[in-house]
């Protein structure tokens, strides 16, 4: 799973959803022909990432490129169960990448458009967000 090496602050604050803003970085294709685009803000985990990235290298088998746009940097804090209010802010308990509309996810260059269709749509099953797959106007 995808977590960061070192992290400048260890706990962060919650931040807002701005679920109308959308993203203005990330939101064109960069390596790839195929990509996918979310059109929902939500938080993404690194699990969730993982379980994608799964299902994208078993459909491609070795055929043609594949790259993650996105890396969850975004500490979220945990409680332990039934611990009574106060005593501070809980532990690290997962990473995750706060998405907004637009933002590319992923991307793949490959010359089968059916094969990058698929893997895309069986990667936008996994995660949290509607998805579109994006071509690449050549």
């Amino acid at each position: 799973m995808l977590i960061p090496k070192k992290v400048k602050h260890r706990k962060w604050q919650k931040g807002r959803s701005r679920n109308r803003a959308l993203d203005t970085r990330g939101t064109e294709l960069s390596y790839g022909n195929f990509g996918l685009k979310a059109l929902e803000s939500a938080w993404i985990t690194s699990a969730q990432i993982e379980a994608a990235r799964k299902a994208i290298t078993g459909q491609l088998q070795k055929e043609g490129r594949f790259w993650i746009r996105i890396f969850p940097d975004k500490p979220v804090t945990k409680r332990p169960p039934e611990v009574t209010m106060g005593g501070g802010k809980g532990s690290v308990d997962h990473y995750v990448f706060p998405v907004r509309p637009g933002r590319i996810l992923f991307e793949i260059d490959i010359n089968k458009k059916e094969l990058a269709k698929k893997a895309l749509t069986l990667a936008g099953h996994k995660l949290p967000v509607k998805t579109k797959i994006v071509m690449r106007n050549i």
